[in-house]
């Protein structure tokens, strides 16, 4: 087992890495930019090391750098997270070059998965169903319009080298194609240093549903079966749950059997993820492999009782699942809610500054995986997520009320976050039936955008009932002991403070 890892993110999932590391007691050491000298998953590091300026081309995406300072502190291996270079061949191959184990798949599957193009060519040849598009990236644009003209507008535009919505553009005419794979290449170099883009049918109001899979050096592969990602904000997705309300138990073993299948189609080890869309007709089509630890885990951990993380080192150094396919199963319903430093009403833009108050909410059945402190100082160079909510119930009824009040209960002053957002969200009727799809949002977005020409007369009214309320709640305590108990909230432990009109 490894002595020391070098864990090459920040936030909330480098902090998770950390505590399984130490759980295994492995010593851990953490990266950081100039910026985040005083980032929270610094706290967790036994050591710590800056690898340059904010930029992320200077710091978390600098692979000479970090595979330098990983020599340095005798780190035997390097978790990526996900993000920045989690997804990287070419950080994986530098890795593998300087004799630094890289917690992932190779470099060989990374660029095999990482290319879009080439994973559905592979997944074509094992008879999973890919959705119609191209079969190689082009820089000619009549290709582009070839492909459209064949399988019919509306299509998409996808970065072929990356995920998460980047470089995305739905081109709905020919007059919109061009300028949609411009702007997608522009982003896609942006975001992953390659322009690389392709196009393919756009399956219209589907569900995304992907499918957690693991597999080890030795030949096991398993799924931890499915998480329900339809609930999604410029194509990334904000709130998840497990099990998904859509799938029936036929449909969830032939789809866990075919992510299993482009799995050891792609000779890809460690853990993974296999997405697919379901169109209105529940038939499935192959999306794409993320290769690294999602964002949305936490709900997979909570329902089935694996560590993925641990596991994820356990396979990086050799050792063999502990489990079998027979053993894994479902318990209760969990979950996700992204918290993100944005502002809804502003088409989601990212939200900076200090964290003047945080209370997170907390109790049974409550999980919250958190970057942030109150004080701290979000920078505005990173993707905005502070952290993750996660409940869990026996019900799917239950997990969203107790996802509600968690939210409800959930406070960070000082900066615009999403969580009235997310809060609206699970409060529809629509996601508590289940019935929605990946254009929920753009569909509700009446509902979930509250109007605020009366804003002012409604905070003055909510202080009134929660003043009377207070006195009324005085008098009687007095009536009855004679002692008036006060409790905070977190307006008075902020101090003084009043609202502003610009």
């Amino acid at each position: 087992m490894f002595k020391k890892i070098l864990i090459a993110n920040r936030g909330e999932i480098a902090i998770r890495i950390a505590r399984a590391c130490h759980e295994m007691d492995i010593s851990t050491i953490g990266v950081y930019s100039t910026v985040d000298a005083n980032s929270r998953h610094l706290w967790h590091m036994d050591e710590t090391v800056c690898i340059g300026e904010p930029a992320p081309q200077a710091s978390y995406l600098n692979i000479k750098t970090i595979i330098e300072q990983a020599r340095r502190t005798g780190a035997q291996a390097i978790h990526p997270g996900y993000g920045f270079l989690a997804e990287n061949a070419l950080f994986v191959k530098a890795c593998e070059d300087a004799g630094i184990v890289f917690i992932g798949p190779s470099s060989k599957a990374m660029i095999l998965v990482g290319d879009k193009v080439a994973s559905r060519n592979t997944v074509k040849r094992v008879d999973v169903p890919i959705i119609p598009g191209m079969e190689a990236s082009s820089t000619d644009l009549a290709a582009y319009r070839s492909m459209a003209d064949q399988v019919g507008y509306p299509v998409i535009v996808k970065a072929s080298m990356g995920g998460g919505g980047k470089g995305m553009r739905i081109v709905r005419s020919e007059k919109e194609l061009e300028p949609s794979i411009a702007a997608g290449q522009r982003e896609a170099q942006s975001a992953f240093g390659d322009a690389t883009v392709y196009l393919e049918k756009y399956i219209q109001n589907p569900r995304h549903i992907e499918f957690q899979v693991i597999r080890d050096t030795h030949g096991n592969v398993v799924h931890l079966y499915e998480r329900e990602c339809s609930i999604q904000r410029r194509h990334q997705k904000i709130i998840e749950e497990t099990p998904s309300p859509a799938l029936d138990n036929v449909l969830r073993a032939k789809m866990g059997d075919a992510a299993k299948s482009v799995i050891k189609a792609a000779d890809y080890t460690n853990a993974g993820t296999v997405e697919f869309l379901v169109d209105h007709n529940m038939k499935f089509y192959f999306l794409e492999v993320n290769a690294r630890v999602q964002v949305e885990h936490p709900i997979t951990e909570m329902v089935t009782g694996v560590d993925i993380v641990r596991h994820q080192i356990l396979i990086a150094a050799g050792g063999e699942l502990e489990f079998r396919q027979k053993d894994i199963s479902q318990r209760g319903h969990a979950i996700e809610s992204r918290i993100y430093a944005e502002d809804p009403d502003s088409n989601f833009m990212p939200s900076p500054g200090k964290i003047l108050f945080l209370l997170e909410p907390s109790g049974p059945g409550i999980r919250v995986d958190s970057g942030i402190y109150q004080g701290w100082d979000v920078p505005p160079h990173y993707d905005p997520i502070l952290s993750k909510l996660v409940t869990l119930a026996e019900t799917r009824e239950i997990s969203i009320a107790r996802m509600s009040k968690a939210l409800e209960n959930y406070i960070i002053l000082g900066i615009k976050t999403n969580i009235g957002f997310l809060k609206r969200i699970v409060d529809t009727e629509k996601f508590i039936t289940g019935e929605y799809d990946t254009h929920f949002i753009d569909d509700n977005e009446e509902a979930l955008i509250p109007q605020h020409d009366k804003i002012t007369q409604a905070l003055v009214a909510a202080s009134l009932v929660k003043t009377t309320r207070n006195a009324v709640f005085a008098v009687q305590s007095v009536a009855k002991s004679g002692q008036v108990r006060h409790a905070m909230t977190p307006w008075q432990e902020l101090g003084h403070w009043e609202i502003c009109s610009r």
